[in-house]
């Protein structure tokens, strides 16, 4: 996969289950509570994935709107989800399943690209990185193992699109011998794409749970997930609602990133109802609008105090604002039965929301429309205004545009994120 191709696809997800899944205290249990390997090892006797289905999770994926699946073979704790010669701690040992093939042959057949998400740092093994840290010897065999991993894991799975480097800790890209590390799995396949969490810059960043966007550009993406969680947890039903991640998802594409979005199997690899819900509800504004919304749209910034050059944006109580060529989007956040814009300084030719026309008025540089019944309870419904002209919208705080030189809204550094 090429990085273009990479930055396309917009909208990924990533799963996380483990050990970790079963006992509910997230996926950094075995380190926080300092569990025993001999003890994760009786845990693991007791995995039991009997509703991880690969096929509708790639089902479900494809339904969302997504384009390709990161999955966590190995996290920190060192299980492996897969059939693996390296160690006996592996689900295929416990329980005879290799969910990561099952996944890769689902992505396969659903046309999904795919990122295999592997930690560098292990908990199990011994030597571990602690050892390691204190010990040549001991880091020469922890570095031995490592590499192993992921040279079985791409000579396993190839082709595969995506390294997906986690665990970094204790060292750094030399101590990881990361150099190195990426030379021996693209001689396997050439084509692979790297993350940077080995420690070096990588084919993208990853900003995790925000949004600081790399600076100068670079191809990016973010990962966030659904809950508050990133893993199974008891009594975790926080989960962020449709427009929550259209809205992430609006921020992606006018910044040329990708969002990876997180879901967290229950402990026998099944998804919570409200998560598909939530998915399939997003996945259906994609089909209905979103989509053409995001795809190759275009930035409409504006300054808050003085105006600037290529200012043409402004904030909205009930919309976002995307636009590509002579189209303005207009992705409404709730679900009105009227709107109105004032400050377009274009004419409008014809309103739309999914195909169907919309009866409007404008009058001078305002105009307005009822919303029809049948798209009053859609989620986040997408209205297309097509302009004479590429469109701007210039509006001030004032109930007029003053002919005086003027901030728009504040005229001091506002603390004030709009």
């Amino acid at each position: 996969m090429t990085i273009q191709e990479f930055v396309s696809m917009r909208y990924g997800m990533l799963i996380q289950y483990g050990l970790y899944s079963m006992l509910g205290r997230g996926e950094w249990a075995m380190n926080r509570e300092q569990i025993p390997p001999s003890e994760m090892y009786e845990i693991a006797k007791k995995f039991n994935p009997e509703k991880f289905d690969a096929e509708e999770i790639c089902k479900l994926a494809v339904d969302a709107g997504m384009k390709y699946i990161v999955f966590t073979t190995m996290h920190h704790e060192g299980f492996c989800l897969y059939d693996t010669a390296l160690t006996d701690f592996n689900s295929y040992k416990m329980c005879g399943r290799d969910l990561v093939a099952e996944l890769v042959a689902a992505c396969r057949k659903y046309g999904l690209k795919i990122g295999l998400y592997h930690s560098l740092n292990n908990w199990y093994e011994q030597p571990d990185a602690v050892a390691a840290l204190e010990n040549e010897k001991d880091y020469d065999i922890f570095i031995a193992k490592t590499f192993a991993r992921f040279k079985e894991l791409v000579e396993k799975f190839k082709p595969v699109d995506i390294i997906w480097y986690d665990g970094w800790w204790p060292f750094n890209a030399e101590g990881w011998q990361a150099e190195k590390m990426n030379a021996m799995l693209r001689k396997i396949q050439p084509d692979l794409l790297f993350n940077g969490r080995n420690c070096l810059e990588g084919d993208y960043a990853t900003p995790e749970q925000h949004f600081d966007i790399p600076k100068p550009y670079r191809p990016w993406e973010t990962c966030i997930p659904m809950s508050d969680t990133w893993c199974y947890q008891n009594g975790n039903v926080c989960y962020k609602q449709p427009y929550q991640i259209i809205k992430m998802l609006e921020f992606a594409a006018v910044n040329k990133g990708n969002l990876l979005l997180n879901i967290a199997p229950c402990p026998d690899g099944a998804f919570q109802d409200e998560a598909v819900r939530i998915l399939k509800d997003v996945g259906s504004w994609l089909r209905n609008g979103g989509d053409e919304a995001l795809t190759n749209c275009e930035p409409m910034p504006f300054s808050p105090m003085l105006p600037e050059a290529g200012d043409r944006g402004d904030w909205d109580p009930q919309v976002d604002f995307t636009c590509k060529g002579n189209d303005l989007f207009l992705i409404s956040k709730y679900q009105p039965k009227y709107y109105a814009l004032a400050g377009l300084q274009n004419k409008v030719l014809r309103i739309t929301c999914n195909g169907v026309d919309i009866p409007f008025k404008q009058t001078e540089n305002k105009f307005s429309f009822d919303v029809p019944v049948e798209f009053q309870n859609v989620v986040c419904p997408v209205f297309k205004v097509e302009c004479d002209s590429a469109p701007v919208i210039y509006r001030t705080a004032g109930m007029r545009i003053p002919k005086a030189e003027h901030p728009r809204y504040d005229p001091i550094t506002p603390d004030i994120k709009y």
